[in-house]
């Protein structure tokens, strides 16, 4: 690719494949994509289609899906596969909506609060780019003000979404390499966000194969060479609180001294936790101890665990704030083993419900050490584990990082690629 000269204003991209050379030209949608209206006249068998009743589910990749709202879909949209579907719902990370097209299935039906239309002069791959891009939204602004939006829909006819201008490569070549470029790289995203759940689903499975389940004295998987049966133990018989600042608020400045606070979200990993950094007096005055490396933290703020992180070295002089309780296992076990059982028992719905009956539910710390964990005495074996489900993170958040650099190179193209 070859990087375009800033001090030269042209209608180019930032970033350009060779041997392209021409200003991009502005197109109206209408003159390289038709309005599609057809509708289903007749009560038909709605499991055989596919409707999108939840655009923004959550799910980025699943813009069209098998939930139908209502058996009689008489009056909807008919999509087929390789057409696009503009949203006007807008939501975070969507403002103006989102434009889609269905891939996934051969055909779909659509409320007719869409806009449908089909691609006939332009590269229908360069198109589906382009609108992963913000490149849009100006035009559409012009026509759906903020004064515009009702009910979460954003007031936009069918007439002036088609008059929108893109800023499109003339030559037919230079949008099918573009259009091919995302392409390759969203299988790639795809095949590395593949792997990343298979890998998260085959620890679940672990933890329910290789820790006793339903009152069993034994696990389902274990290392050869052990045989004795596990036993039932309330964490106040395995570890130890080791830090608890409820009630301290810490001071915030910019010295080497750090604090953990703890996410709002309902994933269990260490991602949930942030690093704050304090002032080093007020930490010495307000906060009695630190985290140590192998310190379990649980962050209980809610009617779920909603967090658990276990310290390494690269955490010093730090402490946690209210939200968090930290224990240490004590010396009959090994804390690997101890995070990887609290992850188990975390996943379990009789254990994540622990809570009392406030306006706002919360799990108290006493609560938790009264929670029954079921553990081996063999020191050998608890080591074993812990290092395999260690390992196992390890290779997780390596998947991870690679995914998440995949999205922020894909991201830093949309922004220089297009006009």
């Amino acid at each position: 690719m070859a990087k375009i000269d800033d001090s030269v204003k042209k209608e180019v991209p930032e970033l350009r494949f060779k041997g392209f050379t021409d200003e991009w030209e502005e197109r109206k949608l209408s003159s390289i994509a038709n309005v599609l209206l057809e509708r289903i006249k007749i009560m038909i068998d709605s499991s055989s289609y596919y409707i999108s009743t939840r655009w923004f589910s959550g799910s980025k990749n699943d813009y069209f899906n098998k939930q139908v709202a209502s058996r009689d879909v008489t009056g909807y949209f008919l999509v087929k596969n390789g057409e696009f579907a503009y949203n006007k719902s807008y939501s975070n990370g969507y403002p103006w909506g989102a434009i889609k097209r269905l891939d996934k299935y051969e055909m779909g039906v659509l409320s007719t609060l869409y806009i449908v239309f089909k691609p006939t002069a332009i590269n229908s791959q360069f198109l589906v780019s382009y609108y992963e891009t913000t490149r849009w939204y100006r035009e559409v602004s012009k026509n759906a003000a903020e004064g515009a939006r009702n009910h979460g829909l954003l007031n936009i006819s069918p007439n002036d979404f088609f008059n929108t201008l893109l800023t499109i490569p003339k030559s037919a070549e230079e949008q099918q390499q573009i259009g091919s470029f995302f392409k390759q790289l969203d299988d790639t995203i795809t095949l590395h966000q593949r792997k990343l759940d298979l890998l998260k689903e085959q620890k679940k499975g672990f933890l329910q194969k290789m820790f006793p389940k339903n009152s069993a004295k034994v696990p389902e998987l274990r290392f050869a060479g052990f045989a004795d049966d596990w036993e039932e133990r309330k964490l106040s018989d395995i570890a130890d609180k080791a830090v608890d600042n409820r009630g301290k608020t810490p001071t915030i400045s910019e010295d080497e001294s750090s604090v953990i606070r703890g996410c709002k979200s309902r994933k269990r990993c260490s991602r949930l936790f942030q690093v704050l950094i304090l002032a080093m007096r007020p930490l010495m005055t307000e906060f009695a101890a630190y985290i140590k490396e192998g310190d379990i933290c649980v962050f209980y703020c809610g009617k779920y665990w909603f967090g658990l992180a276990l310290m390494d070295t690269q955490m010093k002089n730090a402490t946690i704030a209210q939200n968090i309780v930290a224990f240490r296992a004590n010396e009959k076990y090994d804390s690997k083993f101890l995070y990887a059982n609290v992850i188990k028992e975390g996943e379990s719905s009789n254990k994540a419900h622990v809570c009392d009956g406030a306006v706002q539910p919360s799990i108290k710390v006493s609560q938790l050490v009264d929670v029954d964990y079921c553990v081996t005495e063999n020191m050998e074996e608890q080591r074993k584990l812990g290092e395999y489900f260690l390992n196992l993170d390890n290779l997780i958040t390596l998947h991870q990082r690679k995914l998440d650099l995949l999205k922020e190179q894909k991201k830093g193209f949309l922004q220089k690629m297009f006009v």
